[in-house]
């Protein structure tokens, strides 16, 4: 019989230390809040997670351990029954998270006087992290096309591009736009990152979220160009809502670029997981397929609420449909608020906290994020307070 995950249950965070709730005061000025920006979900971490780690837990002794002999086979095969990818097993490392991975590829690939590109609008920490290791970002920024969905512009890429880009990140799925790349534009990017001589990280968190009908492609898989040229990051932890345990990986298919990162992680033992990381990922992956399903469908169901909420009680808030994630692209150039106006709706007036679109880059002017991971309950409760913010203009 199959069982029924309830996630209609709101769940109280109060005393987990959640940055969530813990960031309004130092970051909004404010802890009255309901907060819906950063990706993380308020669904319960799935229970066979859960009782993994508890039964390990139950061992006194937390020493030196070795990675479990089904880590590497787990993460395998589920990349493979899920996105048709055939990995192999001295392709995977473990890193300890992948912004942290992002920040070592620059390090290890790039010189001081060389440079990054990103797609903006996209997840912050793309442009921050090469900068902030004194690197030079270069921006490529994505083309909203009538339907208000994006495409990648490979002409403005052939203008940015010189010689000291060494590096491209790819959000793949898209954050915060919530798009799959279909296999023709991935081709399209790894024929010209291979020809201009770019290593392309490719940031594959949300792979395993895609909504619709949607499908993910890994980069890497498109084509031997593809794989010649890219550092794959995936995660269980936004699938299985379990961020706070870090357990991300790398894929690098080819040996030259997987002997120069994996040997820099192994010299500085970057890549020794803790004891927890690899059985939180393996639970997830041998039994998470059913919990899964439930989840992606309850959040195409507050997806299409926030769709529809929007529709009837907040017309100048138009909700790109994500393709993958329970993050929501919120268009609201529709109330004609400049940027300001805009943030003080939202957070003082409609007493929410989500991510406002200019920190994504150019592109993300008169945008927010909303993060529909949570209960119905809040989701209508926050969209019931943005709406009478609105009517109050």
């Amino acid at each position: 019989m199959t069982r029924i995950y309830d996630f209609d249950e709101p769940i109280d965070r109060s005393g987990s230390g959640d940055l969530k709730h813990e960031a309004l005061l130092p970051r909004w000025g404010r802890d009255d809040l309901l907060p819906l920006w950063v990706a993380d979900m308020d669904f319960a971490t799935p229970d066979f997670v859960v009782e993994a780690l508890r039964k390990r837990m139950e061992h006194p002794l937390f020493g030196y351990t070795v990675e479990p002999g089904d880590y590497r086979p787990a993460v395998i095969d589920w990349i493979r029954s899920h996105h048709g990818w055939e990995v192999k097993p001295q392709w995977l490392s473990f890193i300890p998270g992948i912004v942290k991975g992002i920040g070592f590829v620059v390090n290890v690939f790039t010189h001081a006087d060389e440079k990054v590109i990103i797609q903006p609008p996209v997840y912050h920490p793309f442009r921050l992290t090469p900068e902030g290791n004194g690197r030079e970002v270069v921006f490529n920024p994505l083309r909203r096309r009538e339907d208000g969905y994006y495409e990648m512009d490979f002409d403005n890429l052939e203008e940015v591009c010189d010689a000291k880009c060494r590096v491209l990140v790819l959000c793949n799925p898209h954050n915060p736009a919530g798009l799959c790349w279909d296999e023709d534009t991935l081709r399209r990017l790894a024929d010209f990152c291979y020809e201009h001589h770019l290593i392309v990280i490719s940031d594959e968190i949300h792979s395993d979220m895609a909504l619709f009908g949607n499908r993910h492609v890994p980069f890497a898989s498109v084509s031997d160009r593809a794989a010649a040229i890219s550092i794959t990051f995936g995660a269980p932890t936004k699938t299985f809502n379990m961020a706070g345990i870090v357990s991300s990986y790398a894929i690098v298919p080819d040996r030259g670029l997987r002997n120069r990162f994996y040997g820099w992680l192994k010299a500085n033992e970057l890549d020794e997981p803790t004891v927890f990381a690899p059985i939180a990922t393996v639970a997830a992956f041998r039994n998470g397929e059913e919990w899964r399903r439930q989840m992606l469908a309850y959040v195409e169901d507050n997806v299409r609420f926030v769709e529809d909420c929007c529709r009837d009680h907040i017309p100048g808030v138009r909700p790109l449909r994500p393709q993958a994630s329970f993050l929501v692209w919120l268009d609201c150039r529709g109330l004609g608020l400049e940027h300001e106006r805009l943030l003080d709706l939202f957070i003082d007036k409609a007493h929410l906290a989500l991510n406002d679109g200019e920190m994504f880059g150019p592109g993300g002017e008169g945008f927010m994020r909303l993060n529909v991971g949570t209960s119905r309950s809040v989701l209508r409760q926050a969209l019931s307070q943005l709406a009478e913010a609105v009517r109050g203009i």
